[in-house]
């Protein structure tokens, strides 16, 4: 067993570095503030693309392994943890349509997306629908060779801004069999969107409801067959999962890498902060934890990529461990600032409420908590020896 990186991802992981040095982490706090959505940055991210890691070939992405997506995401993550969660969301929602688009969905919309020119968002959860996803009520209804989509979804990240929504329907009756994927363009009539709503964190990209009243589109806008919807989004979020936890990862290393240098610069007492053996012990904490995370993502990674049986298991044990470290991670770097921590011209407040999010996101890490008993309670797998 090899945790060595390739040559080429090493190469990866520098340019994600550049990138995030020159494009991403200068900028962070005043996206931040202003709750500014950089989707010129983000197409800038598209050139060497970012905006496709995984995507197929075919439609203009790089057709990257989830490992390599990951180690990517985990370096722009050091730079602006917010936009780089919208950058992943994008990214699966690219996938998506390249990987179960119809012809001519993909040929409208693959390339476009792929390079950035268009971005997109995914539409899953509703007001009464959020980590139980078969629950949903949006319906999607045949009428000749349309469909007429009526609904709500929630929390939906971009929304407003973004030109391609990917939404969960319901076609048939209740249950996961009855749902099904269409992609919409966002200025399809009958399409409203909410407020921009006011978060915690997360603050450079928007967050909006949005309503569906009487929106008709082609039947070619759906993806696969009627009722795969429901396994298409729980592919998607395996996916989803380990991109999340990345972000976690990658806020938590700059986070520890801030306090580091904190305590080697700040005096009490008449000593620097790094020789109290106090804070070299939770200093070895934060990294030995953080490693352990790190590790477990690239795991989870590659048993998705390898198609293991266990992927799903592997990649809920992955976001839940991964998520809870990272934010464990910059509450405690947070806390080694002391008050400084606390006031916003450092960006330990920020990534405090940034990766407190990855907690909920992609389904809540008490889910990923019965995702994980059930298949050892049930099946007696996952590592049970």
């Amino acid at each position: 067993m090899d945790f060595k990186l390739s040559e080429d991802q090493n190469a990866f992981c520098d340019t994600a570095k550049q990138f995030t040095k020159e494009m991403l982490a200068p900028y962070a706090a005043e996206w931040d503030k202003n709750a500014f959505f950089p989707v010129e940055t983000i197409k800038e991210a598209a050139k060497i693309g970012f905006c496709a890691l995984y995507a197929s070939e075919a439609i203009g992405g790089l057709g990257l392994s989830r490992l390599d997506a990951s180690l990517i995401f985990e370096q722009l993550s050091m730079g602006c943890t917010s936009t780089t969660a919208y950058i992943t969301i994008h990214n699966m929602v690219t996938w998506m349509v390249g990987e179960f688009g119809q012809d001519a969905l993909k040929a409208q919309w693959g390339s476009a997306l792929s390079s950035g020119e268009k971005l997109a968002s995914y539409c899953l959860t509703e007001p009464n629908a959020g980590s139980d996803a078969a629950s949903l009520k949006t319906i999607a209804k045949r009428c000749g060779s349309d469909y007429v989509i009526n609904g709500s979804k929630v929390f939906i990240s971009g929304a407003g801004a973004t030109d391609l929504l990917l939404v969960m329907a319901r076609t048939h009756e209740k249950g996961a069999q009855g749902i099904s994927a269409f992609a919409i363009p966002k200025d399809t009539q009958g399409i409203s969107y909410g407020r921009k709503e006011d978060k915690m964190g997360w603050n450079s990209q928007p967050t909006r409801q949005i309503t569906f009243e009487n929106v008709r589109i082609p039947s070619d806008y759906r993806l696969g067959k009627e009722g795969d919807g429901f396994r298409f989004a729980m592919m998607a979020l395996d996916g989803g999962r380990i991109n999340i936890a990345s972000c976690s990862v990658g806020t938590a290393q700059q986070a520890l890498n801030t306090a580091r240098q904190y305590m080697q610069e700040r005096k009490q007492f008449g000593k620097h902060l790094a020789e109290f053996q106090a804070l070299q012990f939770k200093l070895a904490d934060m990294n030995t934890e953080l490693v352990a995370a790190r590790q477990m993502v690239r795991l989870a990674a590659c048993r998705l990529d390898d198609n293991d049986p266990e992927k799903t298991a592997y990649c809920a044990m992955a976001k839940r461990f991964a998520t809870d470290v990272g934010f464990k991670v910059c509450n405690d770097a947070l806390q080694v600032h002391g008050g400084y921590g606390y006031i916003q011209e450092y960006p330990l407040e920020r990534y405090v409420r940034d990766t407190r999010v990855h907690q909920i996101l992609e389904g809540t890490n008490e889910i990923m908590r019965l995702i994980i008993a059930r298949r050892l309670l049930t099946e007696q797998r996952v590592e049970l020896v």
